[in-house]
């Protein structure tokens, strides 16, 4: 009967996952680490990976991006894709190591090779936008479908882009919305805004406000701003839903909770005109300032013809609302 070879490391390999996961022992990070580095320092490429992980994310070992990257790339040498991807990441960004764009995609196009899908698509990336290589959309196409063969819903966005944008590939909106289906339903959720944008507009399908607003409501549903107020102006406009000012307000709140400029400006609107809620130029006057100064030229002005309403006092309260608000976190 044929065995499994061993390699150097394997046992204290074993003892480091025992100890990190407590199976028959305590769970204890601490320990889990010591006899990780027992199999690092034997060669154990999963271990020096491993160790790399830890001192990524500070556990059983104090937090370092330098000792990690040089554990991720002792492993990346011996080529372990996990860790040519995360010494990839490193690079691209700087983190341990100075930031090397050409050196991030030699680690990239390692692990990708070897079928690595998180480096595939940051390799489709890279092409795309000309990151340490040259600017190649067809390239992009290549990896990205890779991925996206995998089952990967960032990739199968990303090729549906592709095909909406005509890059790399013939401008095909059919083949673009099966892509954006794709990751759509897989919960991504730039891929659920696609594809209500391409039914709003009737793109590689027919025309259908009731499906667009759908697919809005379920990325707004994650904390999409740009979904969020999609969704408020069907409410608003009662396209593909029943108008419903109380509810598109709710949803540009939402958006403009979170910084939205468009859903700051519409906010403000609502609240001058009292729709969907009880008109107040305080309110009014503190979202059209807010959108005015996230670059919505009308918000200034209309935030002034409020002002022409309001008292002294309400305008100093307003301007106090405005300096104090701060962004919320989506929900």
């Amino acid at each position: 009967m044929l065995t499994a070879p061993v390699e150097a490391g394997d046992a204290e390999y074993n003892l480091c996952i025992a100890y990190y996961f407590g199976q028959g022992v305590p769970q204890d990070y601490v320990e889990a680490m010591k006899w990780c580095r027992k199999a690092a320092d034997l060669g154990h490429a999963a271990s020096q990976n491993d160790l790399g992980d830890a001192y990524a994310n500070g556990k059983g070992v104090p937090q370092d991006k330098a000792e990690a990257a040089k554990w991720y790339r002792k492993a990346a040498d011996q080529g372990h894709d996990e860790a040519q991807n995360s010494l990839g990441l490193y690079y691209a960004h700087g983190i341990g190591v100075p930031q090397d764009y050409v050196e991030a995609m030699k680690w990239y196009s390692k692990a990708a090779h070897q079928g690595d899908q998180y480096a595939q698509v940051r390799l489709a990336e890279a092409y795309r936008d000309g990151m340490g290589v040259s600017q190649d959309y067809a390239e992009a196409v290549k990896w990205c479908r890779k991925a996206a063969d995998q089952g990967s819903d960032y990739a199968r966005w990303l090729l549906g882009d592709a095909y909406g944008n005509g890059r790399g590939v013939p401008q095909d909106y059919t083949e673009a919305v099966k892509w954006y289906r794709k990751a759509a339903d897989q919960g991504h959720g730039y891929a659920q805004n696609s594809l209500g944008f391409h039914y709003a507009n009737g793109r590689g399908v027919p025309q259908d406000y009731a499906e667009a607003v759908k697919w809005f409501r379920k990325a707004a549903d994650q904390g999409d701003a740009w979904a969020q107020d999609r969704v408020a102006d069907a409410y608003h406009s009662g396209r593909g839903v029943p108008q419903d000012y109380t509810e598109a307000v709710k949803w540009f709140r939402k958006a403009a909770d979170q910084g939205d400029a468009v859903a700051q400006y519409n906010l403000g609107v609502f609240y001058a005109n009292g729709l969907g809620i009880p008109r107040d130029y305080i309110q009014a006057h503190m979202w059209l300032n807010l959108a005015g100064v996230g670059g919505d030229a009308d918000g200034i002005k209309n935030r002034d013809i409020i002002a022409r309403k309001m008292t002294s006092e309400q305008i100093a309260e307003a301007q106090r609302l405005a300096r104090e608000w701060k962004p919320k976190a989506s929900r």
